[in-house]
C-alpha cells in the first residue's frame, strides 16, 4: 500500500475513533489538551508524513516537528505547542486544543495562533482539537477584537476529513510540503492590507526614534546630532534586547513593565539604567558596554516617553510574539529603519533619508532565500572534509554589513554544521581532555561555549554606519542566544565565572571598506571631513587574518550607488581601483577590493545589479573580472527580486586563483520567483558557457548553442545599435521621482483642477516597462516641467511640487536671505524645484 493509501486509511480509523466517543471526549473534564495530541493529533500528522516523535533521532535542530515547552507569562501560554519544520525551518505552526473548546466561534484561540504565526512571518498556521480543523492565514495582523472567522481560509469538522483527505494531504503532508504546497496554496489567497511583522516593526522602530528624539533633544541639548542619534540607538537597542530576552525566558517575565511603572524616588530612564547595569554584568558584549559610553549614562529622559515605549511593547498594544520573531526578520525591519537619520533644523528635529539611500531610492533587504543560497554556496566548499579545529581557522566578511543579514546566515550556517559534525563523530565529546568534550548537549544544542567561540573566530563585518554596526552586534547576540536557557545562562555567571556573551568590538566594526588611510594624500581632502569619511585600515584592523593570508570568504549585498554622485572621491576612486569608470556603480569597487582581501583560493560571492554585464561602464570590471576563476553567475533578469525597487540583480561568484581557460562557468538565468527552492530552481536551468564566449563589449549567459547561433546572426546581420545611432537619448533625471513621477489617479486629478496641467504631463515608461516582444505599457506619468517655464500659470501642478520643496534642492548652508545665483529671495522655493528638474534639451527628439 502506498503512503497516501496507508495515511487515508489510518486517519478513518482516528475519526471512526473519536466519533465513538465524541460525547465523553467533550464532556468530561479529565480529558485535557495533552490527551487529544496523545490520542489523535500526534497520530493524524503522523499519517501525513511527519515524524512527530523523533523516531529517527535526530538532534533537537532537525526534527520535523517541535513540541514547544510552554512558558507562562501574565497568564499568557508563549510557545505554540507544535512548529513542524523543513530542514531545522518553521514553515507551519498548530495551535491544539481540548475537544471542549469551540475552535470555530471562539475568538481567544485564533488570535493566539495568529500572533505565533505572524510573528514568526508564517504565510499558514493550524488550529485543531481533531474535531475541528481551522487553516488560518498568518499574514494580516492579529487584533484581540479580531472575531474567530478573520483570516480562516478553510474550516473542516472530522466528519470531512475522508471527503477531503486529497486535499488535506495534498497541502499538509511532508511529501506535499517539501514540493512547496503551502506557497501554492497562500498564493491562492492574497488578502489586501496585509502587515508583515517586519513592516509593523519597522513602523514602531520608526515611531519609538521619533519619541526618543525629541525627548532627548528636549531634556539634552547639549548633544551633537551624532551624539543624539548614538544615545538614541543604543537605548532603543537595550531595550528592544531585554524584551526579546523576557519572551524567551531569559530575563524575569514584565522587568520592563515593571520598571515603566510610575515612582516618585526614581525616574522611569534610572530603574531601566538600572536593568542595562544588570544585563552588562550578564551578557558583555557592546550593547551594555556602560563604561563607555558617557552619553547615555547621563542621559535625561522624560517618564511619559519611556513608559509608551515600553507600554507598546507589550500585549495587547504589542502583536509581536517575540519568543519565535526569528532574528532575521528584526534585521529586516533594522535595516530599513537604518536608512534614515536625525537631522537638526532651526524648526526642530527632522527624519529623513540618508542621501545615497534617497538617490539609491530607498532601502532594499535581501531576500532569505538569496542570503541562504550564497552562504552555502560559498562555505560548503570551504569546510568539506574539514574538522572544527580547521574551520575555526576560517574567516568570513561581509564589507558592507548593514544590518547583518549575510553574517547572521553565515553563523547559522556555521551552527548548524558543528552540530552534524559532532554527531556525526560522538567520540569526541566524551574524550576528557578533547577541546570539545560535552560541546553537544543532550537536547542536540551546541554548548554556549562553542558558540561563541564560532562567533569571534569565524564573523567578520564592516560598515560604514556605526549604528549599522550596533545592529549587527544586536542581531549577532540575539543568534548567540538561541536555545538558551536561564539554568545554561547562570550556570556561566556561577560556575563557569563568565558572561553569557563575547564582546564582537575586533570583529563587527565601522569604517569605510572602500576608502584606506591613504585618502589624506588627496589634494582636495578637507581634514575636517574625516569623520564622515572614516577611511580604513584593513591590515591593521584585521591584523590576525591577514596573518593567515586575507579572508577565506566575502558575501554580502553592497550597496548600489552611482559613482558619479560621490565626486569628492572621484580622484581617490580613479588611483585606487583598476575597475574605475566615471559612471559606474560602487558595487564595482567592493567586488575588486572583496576579491583583493581573500586570500589565495578563497570564495567570492554577493548579489549585484546586473547592469555591469552589458552597460558600456562595467567593460573594465569584465576584463578585471576575467583573470580570476568564475565560478557562478546567476541572472535573475528583469524579476523583481526586491521589493518596491526597479534594481536587477545577478549571483556573482569567484574563487581567487588564476581563471583556467579549459574550465567552464556555470551559469543560469530566471524566469520566475516562484520556485521553492533557489538551489534546486539554478540546479535545473545550470548550463555552462565558456570563457571565451564571454566578449567584453556584453557578457551574455547563453548556452553554447544560443551563442553559436547569436554570433552567425552577427556576421550577416546590422546591430540595431547601428540603426539607431544617434538616434536614442538618455532620458530625463527628475532628482525626485516621487515629486515628478505621479501615478494615473494623480494625474486625473491635476488635470481635473487645472486643464492647463496636461500640458506638462507626458506619458512616463522606466527601465522596467520595455520588455522584449511586448509594447510597453506604464500608468506613470512625468511632470515635464523645464527650466523657464513659468510655474505660476499651472497651479496644480505648482501645489503639488511644493509638497517637496526641502528635498528637491536644500537650501545653502550659507543663504541668508540675499540674491542666490541671480534670484531674488522671493523666488527662492521655486528656484529649487525647477532647477532639479535635470531637464536635458537632448531628450526630444531631434528635428
Amino acid at each position: 500500500m502506498n503512503p497516501r493509501e496507508q495515511a487515508r486509511g489510518r486517519i478513518a480509523q482516528l475519526v471512526d475513533l473519536f466519533l465513538r466517543d465524541r460525547q465523553t471526549l467533550k464532556s468530561s473534564l479529565d480529558y485535557n489538551e495533552s490527551r487529544v495530541r496523545q490520542d489523535f493529533i500526534d497520530p493524524f500528522f503522523k499519517a501525513l508524513g511527519w515524524d512527530v516523535h523523533n523516531e529517527q533521532g535526530l538532534i533537537q535542530a532537525y526534527r520535523d516537528v517541535l513540541s514547544e515547552d510552554k512558558i507562562s507569562v501574565g497568564g499568557q501560554t508563549k510557545a505554540p505547542d507544535y512548529a513542524f519544520r523543513v530542514g531545522g525551518n518553521r514553515v507551519f505552526f498548530v495551535e491544539a486544543k481540548k475537544p471542549s473548546v469551540n475552535i470555530r466561534d471562539d475568538q481567544d484561540p485564533a488570535f493566539q495562533l495568529r500572533r505565533y504565526g505572524w510573528s514568526a512571518k508564517l504565510p499558514l498556521s493550524l488550529l485543531t482539537d481533531f474535531e475541528e480543523f481551522a487553516i488560518y492565514d498568518c499574514r494580516q495582523k492579529p487584533s484581540p477584537t479580531d472575531k474567530a472567522s478573520a483570516c480562516r481560509l478553510d474550516y473542516l469538522i472530522c466528519e470531512q476529513y475522508l471527503d477531503r483527505f486529497d486535499f488535506l494531504y495534498d497541502t499538509f503532508s511532508k511529501e506535499a510540503v517539501l514540493r512547496g504546497s503551502l506557497q501554492r496554496y497562500a498564493q491562492q489567497d492574497t488578502r489586501r492590507g496585509t502587515a508583515s511583522v517586519d513592516d509593523e516593526f519597522l513602523a514602531a522602530l520608526e515611531r519609538w526614534r521619533d519619541l526618543l528624539a525629541k525627548a532627548i533633544r528636549k531634556a539634552n541639548p547639549a548633544l551633537d546630532e551624532d551624539q543624539l542619534t548614538a544615545a538614541l540607538q543604543k537605548t532603543l537597542d537595550r531595550i528592544v534586547f531585554l524584551r526579546i530576552c523576557e519572551d524567551r525566558g531569559l530575563e524575569p517575565p514584565g522587568q520592563l513593565a515593571e520598571a515603566a511603572k510610575p515612582r516618585k524616588d526614581q525616574t522611569t530612564y534610572q530603574r531601566l539604567y538600572d536593568l542595562f547595569r544588570q544585563a552588562d554584568a550578564k551578557y558583555n558584549a557592546g550593547l551594555f558596554d556602560l563604561a563607555n559610553d558617557p552619553h547615555t549614562a547621563n542621559l535625561a529622559l522624560d517618564d511619559k516617553t519611556l513608559q509608551t515605549i515600553v507600554r507598546e511593547l507589550y500585549y495587547p498594544e504589542c502583536p509581536y510574539e517575540f519568543s519565535v520573531v526569528p532574528v532575521e526578520i528584526l534585521g529586516n525591519a533594522y535595516e530599513r529603519f537604518l536608512g534614515k537619520v536625525i537631522r537638526f533644523t532651526p524648526k526642530g528635529l527632522k527624519t529623513e533619508e540618508k542621501p545615497e539611500v534617497r538617490k539609491a531610492g530607498g532601502v532594499f533587504y535581501t531576500p532569505q532565500y538569496i542570503v541562504d543560497y550564497i552562504v552555502r554556496q560559498t562555505l560548503e566548499p570551504l569546510v568539506a572534509d574539514k574538522t572544527p579545529e580547521q574551520v575555526a581557522q576560517l574567516a568570513i566578511l561581509d564589507p558592507a554589513c548593514g544590518s547583518g543579514s549575510f553574517l547572521l546566515g553565515a553563523y547559522q550556517y556555521l551552527l548548524d554544521w558543528h552540530r552534524r559534525w559532532f554527531q556525526q563523530h560522538p567520540e569526541v565529546l566524551r574524550k576528557a581532555r578533547s577541546p570539545w568534550k560535552d560541546a553537544l548537549l543532550p537536547d542536540g544544542n551546541l554548548a554556549t561555549r562553542i558558540k561563541k567561540q564560532i562567533l569571534t573566530n569565524n564573523i567578520f563585518g564592516v560598515d560604514l554606519d556605526s549604528n549599522a554596526v550596533e545592529v549587527t552586534k544586536l542581531s549577532l547576540m540575539l543568534k548567540a542566544l538561541e536555545g538558551e536557557t536561564t539554568a545554561s545562562v547562570n550556570h556561566q555567571l556561577s560556575l563557569a565565572n563568565e558572561r553569557v556573551l563575547p564582546t564582537l568590538d575586533r570583529n563587527i566594526v565601522a569604517g569605510n571598506s572602500l576608502i584606506g588611510p591613504d585618502f589624506a594624500d588627496e589634494l582636495d581632502f578637507d581634514p575636517a571631513a574625516e569623520k564622515k569619511v572614516k577611511p580604513f585600515n584593513w591590515h591593521r584592523r584585521f591584523a590576525a587574518v591577514f596573518g593567515r593570508g586575507g579572508f577565506d570568504a566575502v558575501i554580502g549585498n553592497p550597496p548600489y550607488v552611482r559613482q558619479e554622485l560621490l565626486t569628492q572621491f572621484k580622484s581617490y576612486f580613479q588611483r585606487s581601483y583598476r575597475v574605475y569608470d566615471g559612471k559606474a556603480d560602487l558595487y564595482a569597487f567592493f567586488i575588486e577590493k572583496g576579491i583583493e582581501l581573500l586570500r589565495p583560493g578563497g570564495r567570492f560571492s554577493i548579489i549585484v545589479a546586473n547592469k555591469w554585464m552589458r552597460a558600456a561602464y562595467g567593460r573594465k570590471l569584465r576584463e578585471w573580472l576575467a583573470q580570476w576563476q568564475l565560478t557562478e553567475i546567476v541572472d535573475f533578469g528583469d524579476l523583481p527580486v526586491f521589493r518596491q525597487a526597479t534594481t536587477y540583480p545577478c549571483i556573482l561568484s569567484v574563487e581567487k586563483r588564476a581563471a583556467d581557460p579549459q574550465q567552464p562557468i556555470a551559469a543560469a538565468s530566471l524566469d520566475r520567483l516562484d520556485f521553492a527552492d533557489l538551489a534546486a530552481e539554478v540546479a535545473a536551468r545550470r548550463f555552462d558557457i565558456s570563457r571565451a564566449d564571454l566578449d567584453p563589449e556584453s557578457w551574455s549567459l547563453m548556452p553554447a548553442p544560443e551563442t553559436a547561433r547569436l554570433r552567425r546572426i552577427r556576421s550577416v546581420g546590422i546591430p540595431l545599435g547601428e540603426y539607431v545611432k544617434g538616434k536614442i537619448y538618455r532620458g530625463v533625471l527628475t532628482g525626485l521621482n516621487e515629486a515628478f513621477v505621479v501615478d494615473g489617479p494623480t494625474c486625473d486629478r491635476l488635470i481635473a483642477e487645472d486643464p492647463r496641467s496636461a500640458e506638462l504631463l507626458k506619458p512616463f515608461l522606466a527601465g522596467r516597462d520595455i520588455k522584449r516582444y511586448q509594447p510597453p505599457q506604464s500608468d506613470k506619468w512625468l511632470i515635464f516641467a523645464r527650466q523657464g517655464i513659468d510655474i505660476d500659470r499651472y497651479p496644480a501642478i505648482k501645489a503639488h511640487l511644493l509638497q517637496y520643496k526641502d528635498r528637491l534642492m536644500p537650501k545653502p548652508s550659507n543663504y541668508k536671505g540675499q540674491n542666490w545665483r541671480g534670484r531674488a529671495p522671493g523666488n527662492y522655493q521655486w528656484y529649487e524645484i525647477q532647477a532639479s528638474t535635470n531637464y536635458y534639451p537632448e531628450f526630444e527628439r531631434p528635428k
